[in-house]
């Protein structure tokens, strides 16, 4: 039997990161919680996870960023979705659609919060290739 694939799930609002464990772990997924940059980043130096899901505004409005910038030094081929409401938030629009985008936001993918399960789900299998 395949081991169970296993997502780093990163975001400082408790309530979004236990009902975001209930729904990854529901699609069949081994899940790594962390509610700090420095939680997170305690678990990926032990821990190559299959996927990262990062907030963006943590303890800084930048930390999903830093996060993605360390996980991909580490582990280059680990894909990173960015999980925001910046934009409902402030207004500000991200995305990685441009190269010069890509090339300083390290994520594979960037979503806003609030994500229908169906979709996320889709999304993580792609990054996966399952």
């Amino acid at each position: 039997m395949a081991s169970k694939k296993t997502i780093l799930l990163v975001d400082d609002d408790i309530d979004y990161l236990f009902q975001m464990k209930i729904i990854i772990e529901k699609f069949g997924f081994e899940i790594i919680t962390a509610e700090s940059q420095k939680e997170a980043e305690k678990i990926f130096d032990k821990t190559k996870p299959d996927l990262a899901i990062f907030d963006l505004m943590m303890e800084n409005q930048d930390t999903g960023f830093i996060l993605c910038y360390k996980m991909k030094r580490k582990y280059p081929d680990v894909p990173i979705i960015i999980a925001s409401a910046v934009t409902a938030e402030t207004g500000m629009q991200f995305g990685i659609n441009s190269s010069e985008d890509q090339n300083w936001i390290k994520a594979d993918l960037f979503l806003d919060k609030g994500i229908r399960e169906d979709q996320l789900l889709k999304e993580i299998n792609k990054l996966l290739k399952i």
